[in-house]
Parts: structure tokens; C-alpha cells; sequence
């Protein structure tokens, strides 16, 4: 098991949410671009949530076929450590950004997993396929498909929540766990109790003795 698993809370829209999901341990909040999301930020709330939080956390941008300048502007104007690119996006636009940037796939069977293993990057977010949607869902996946993914630093999104987070852990040993709708009380605003809860799920399943 991991040392100290990457948790990382998705779609924050405020700085009370922000300031929350920090005082909670999680390791990173990402921060959405994507125009089609509920979830959208203005960049500058975004700057106002990443200057009142801080190096606490690691911040990632969550951006879908965005164009190369848009994502340079929003770096340049909120401040990010990681870029999540969640659409179309490929090999070669993950290694344009210098291992800054991880990529979001969707899986829905073992040809899924295939394409997957092709992307470069220090990281790979796996998040539930659902039609017609990029991710944030709140659908879960097989997850008994990510082991030919085993040796990446996988990110496990896709329907986690406080109820089934360490049956994930437990499951999958990922690099890393994400969530987004399964700790709101209404998309983009989040139940503080339910984030803290979340991390004390983790924590707690990481912590337990291999099988």
C-alpha cells in the first residue's frame, strides 16, 4: 500500500469549500475550466480560492480540448501545479506540457484500459465512461479492469464517495483517489462533513495490513 495515498477533491467553487477540503488532509483541489461543467470557475474566483488556501494543497486545473493559450492564460493568472486534461486530448498534448500535465480517461471495458496504457505522463486518471458526459457523474466502474494499469499512478475517480472509498482502496491500490459529486450536498458546492469523512476513509484503508 501506498505510504500516504494522493486524495484529491474536485470541482471546488468556493474558498469556505476550499479552506474545508485543506483542513480536511486532502492533498490536492481541482479546480474546473471546462465550459460544459456545473462546476465552471471564473478565473478570478479561482485566483481568489488558490491565494487564500495556498501551498496546503497541490492545485489542479481541469480543462476539456481547451486550446493550448487558454490554459497558459489560466497558469499565468490562477497558478496551478497540475493540468487534468479530460476530453480528447492527445499523447503528444499530455507530453507538450513538460510532465506537468496527467490525462483523464474513460473506462468502459478492457480496449479502454489498452488506450489508457499508451498515454504518458507521471499520472493517469481513470473515471467512469458515461455517454455524453467528460466525467463528475457520480457513476462508478469495473474496477477489477485497471490491472494491466497496475504499475502507473493511477488516479481512481468515478462515483467514489465516503460509503465505498475503502472498498476502492482496498481494491484498486491506486497512486491516488478522486472525488467530486460523491462529498456535495448540490453539484459544486460540498458537504464539509461528508469531505472530512472521505479522508478518514482513505486514511483508514490505507493504513490496514496487505491481504
Amino acid at each position: 500500500m501506498t505510504p500516504s495515498l494522493w486524495i484529491k477533491i474536485c470541482g471546488v467553487t468556493s474558498v469556505e469549500d476550499a479552506c474545508a477540503v485543506a483542513e480536511a488532509g486532502a492533498d490536492a483541489i481541482g479546480l474546473n475550466f471546462a465550459p460544459q461543467s456545473p462546476r465552471l470557475l471564473g478565473l478570478e474566483l479561482a485566483r481568489e480560492i488558490v491565494r487564500a488556501v495556498g501551498s496546503r494543497v497541490e492545485w489542479v486545473g481541469v480543462f476539456v480540448d481547451a486550446q493550448p493559450d487558454f490554459i497558459r492564460h489560466v497558469q499565468d493568472i490562477v497558478g496551478l501545479d497540475w493540468l487534468q486534461l479530460h476530453g480528447s486530448e492527445s499523447r503528444a498534448d499530455v507530453e507538450g506540457w513538460g510532465g506537468r500535465a496527467f490525462k483523464a480517461l474513460r473506462i468502459g471495458d478492457a480496449h479502454d484500459v489498452d488506450l489508457a496504457l499508451g498515454f504518458p505522463g507521471d499520472r493517469l486518471l481513470v473515471d467512469a465512461k458515461v455517454s455524453g458526459a467528460q466525467g463528475g457523474t457520480g457513476a462508478t466502474f469495473d474496477w477489477s479492469l485497471l490491472g494491466p494499469l497496475s504499475q502507473r499512478r493511477v488516479v481512481l475517480a468515478g462515483g467514489l464517495k465516503p460509503e465505498n472509498v475503502a472498498e476502492a482502496v482496498r481494491m484498486v491500490n491506486p497512486f491516488g483517489i478522486d472525488t467530486a459529486s460523491g462529498v456535495e450536498s448540490v453539484p459544486g458546492k460540498k458537504d464539509h462533513e461528508r469531505v472530512r469523512e472521505f479522508v478518514r476513509q482513505v486514511r483508514a484503508a490505507e493504513r490496514e495490513p496487505a491481504p
